[in-house]
């Protein structure tokens, strides 16, 4: 009896100490034990962390095209060219926080450091909207003007929404890679508790977006801006202590050096030996030790065919061997094979990167076109008034309900399906369902401007009036963007964040914000050319500023026809992607179709 109880003993303390296998250390440096970090405990702290966050940033950035011509005086075209200009300021210091990240601080130091710029940034714009820019009191509604302001309350409004934009977006592409980190990948279940993490960090920001649209869009709307502010900022300094209450429970880890120059070195090297004959085995290839690694310790890749010339930095040739010092490469002439393959990783992850873009020119048509669209519908029931902006809602709702569904019902019946152990739909299928669905909202959207279009003001179809259709009809085109998000922008985060070396993990994260950026642009782009060809021969346009007078609906089926060939596109790029191969996986990577769509 008292040696069952010592095994038993034995066994809890080796389960205790059970260190995790993906190279993760806490927050002294040493290898992480599995059970005293990480995992669900510091995953919800990020997720709480991130629904404040976002409830914060929203905050402001839901109604700031409203503050800039209601409080700072300007008109419709500068206030929404000022907002296009701050938004696309948030998603380029993305890519600069997780440079920083991947490169000196890390993930845990670049998140801190840019909430804390957050948090400044909010409270500066809280004190000055409380002090200077909020005059006479009450003023910002839709029957109050402001008064005019000196170029110093101009300079503090601009320096504060641009330290927003910049905690905003050095800390974002981080989080989710953050949160990411406290499951280990080669651990079978807490692998798959990774892959559950990202839906449910989908669920925390829509929710933290929702209650800025609905509750502080509303005080906001009521000319109650200081007090939204203030919200704002009490929910991001919330978020702030939160993330540092769990600093002894996470993992991290280490950064790996500039990858830029690493980059550099594989082309220079590669460009270096083109003459240079390989074998077809690839067995003259260099392979670094692990402690002498340019990546600072993290998993190595395994050797891939395809883009053979890069194969060609990691060939040692004669001369490498003599100008070694001290066993030491000239890194300009001989790189690694894992250095090698960070470099074919990217390149593989571009073409589909490049294909998420049109999908984002479908997603933010929410947030403009859609809004437009509802305005000039029925928004009253009996004596109230639905913002057209609030239908953005339903989106939301369908968010949450579909991450339910995909996680409890699809996922588990997929895998039954499949007759295997391992997860049901890829990521990749999931982004191609996502575009199939986008198509879906498109079409839709497209049939109830057609009906809307219909019921104009009878008599009167070419009249600035309502129509009679019900805003209400708008349901299934914003519940159809919300099962579409689910799929792809939930699956672009576990893809890139699955595929993207260890030492840039941060920078896929990144690519689904630049995703998202390049999607606005492309749709302005696009929009000034239809409406440039349209209005040809004096003619109103498919998009005039009375809608009654344009066919919107032709917009919205162009966009659900260009979405369709990028469809096609995009499963040619996903049948070609070949996926990373990481030494000690627990699964195996190269399984024939595990990628395909």
């Amino acid at each position: 009896m008292a040696c069952l109880e010592l095994c038993k003993q034995e066994k809890f303390k080796d389960e205790t100490q059970e260190l995790t296998l993906d190279g993760s250390v806490d927050w002294h440096g040493r290898p992480a034990i599995r059970a005293k970090s990480g995992s669900w405990v510091a995953g919800t702290i990020v997720l709480l962390n991130q629904g404040l966050a976002t409830l914060a940033f929203f905050g402001v950035g839901v109604n700031l095209v409203l503050f800039l011509t209601r409080v700072m005086g300007q008109d419709n075209a500068d206030a929404a060219n000022n907002v296009s200009k701050w938004t696309g300021t948030v998603y380029i210091f993305s890519l600069v926080g997780a440079f920083l990240s991947d490169s000196y601080w890390g993930r845990y130091k670049t998140c801190a450091i840019f909430q804390v710029i957050f948090v400044i940034g909010l409270v500066s714009l809280s004190l000055s909207s409380y002090l200077s820019l909020i005059r006479p009191k009450g003023c910002g509604n839709e029957t109050i003007k402001c008064g005019k302001h000196s170029s110093l309350e101009m300079g503090m409004f601009y320096l504060s929404i641009y330290l927003i934009a910049l905690g905003n977006g050095g800390y974002q592409p981080n989080i989710a890679t953050f949160g990411a980190d406290q499951f280990d990948e080669e651990h079978s279940k807490e692998g798959y508790s990774k892959v559950a993490f990202f839906s449910y960090f989908y669920l925390a920001l829509n929710l933290g977006s929702l209650f800025s649209n609905t509750i502080l869009g509303y005080f906001e709307d009521e000319g109650m801006w200081a007090l939204g502010f203030w919200v704002s900022a009490g929910s991001a300094f919330a978020a702030l202590i939160l993330f540092l209450l769990g600093t002894p429970r996470y993992r991290h880890f280490k950064p790996c050096g500039n990858p830029l120059s690493r980059f550099c070195q594989v082309l220079v090297a590669a460009s270096r030996k083109w003459k240079d004959q390989m074998t077809a085995n690839g067995e003259d290839l260099y392979v670094v030790d692990e402690n002498e690694s340019p990546t600072n310790g993290n998993r190595k890749i395994l050797h891939t065919d395809g883009f053979k010339f890069l194969d060609r930095a990691a060939i040692i040739s004669s001369r490498d061997l003599e100008d070694q010092k001290g066993g030491i490469y000239n890194p300009w002439r001989l790189c690694p094979i894992t250095q090698v393959e960070e470099v074919k990783c990217i390149l593989r992850l571009l073409p589909i990167w490049l294909c998420t873009i049109i999908y984002s020119v479908v997603f933010t048509q929410m947030a403009s076109l859609f809004v437009e669209q509802g305005a000039a519908m029925k928004t009253t029931i009996s004596h109230f008034r639905i913002p057209p902006a609030s239908m953005s809602s339903f989106d939301i709702l369908s968010v949450a309900i579909f991450i339910f569904v995909y996680r409890r019902v699809i996922d588990p019946l997929v895998g039954r399906l499949k007759k295997t152990s391992s997860k049901g739909l890829t990521e990749l299928q999931r982004m191609g369902i996502g575009l199939v669905i986008a198509v879906m909202a498109m079409v839709s959207a497209g049939i109830v401007e057609c009906y809307r279009l219909k019921y104009a003001k009878p008599g009167c179809p070419h009249c600035s009036g309502t129509s009679s259709l019900s805003i209400f009809w708008q349901i299934p085109q914003y519940a159809l963007i919300g099962a579409s998000e689910v799929f792809m922008y939930v699956g672009q985060l576990e893809f890139f964040n699955a595929q993207t070396p260890d030492g840039l993990k941060s920078f896929g994260s990144a690519l689904c914000m630049t995703s998202i950026s390049l999607g606005n642009y492309v749709s302005s782009l696009l929009v000034s050319m239809v409406m440039k060809i349209s209005t040809e021969d004096h003619m109103p346009g498919w998009i005039p500023g009375n809608l009654n007078r344009g066919h919107l609906d032709r917009f919205y089926f162009l966009l659900a026809a260009l979405t369709s060939i990028d469809l096609v596109v995009y499963i040619a790029c996903a049948k070609w992607f070949k996926s990373i191969q990481l030494e000690g996986k627990y699964e195996e990577n190269d399984k024939p179709g595990s990628f395909k769509v």
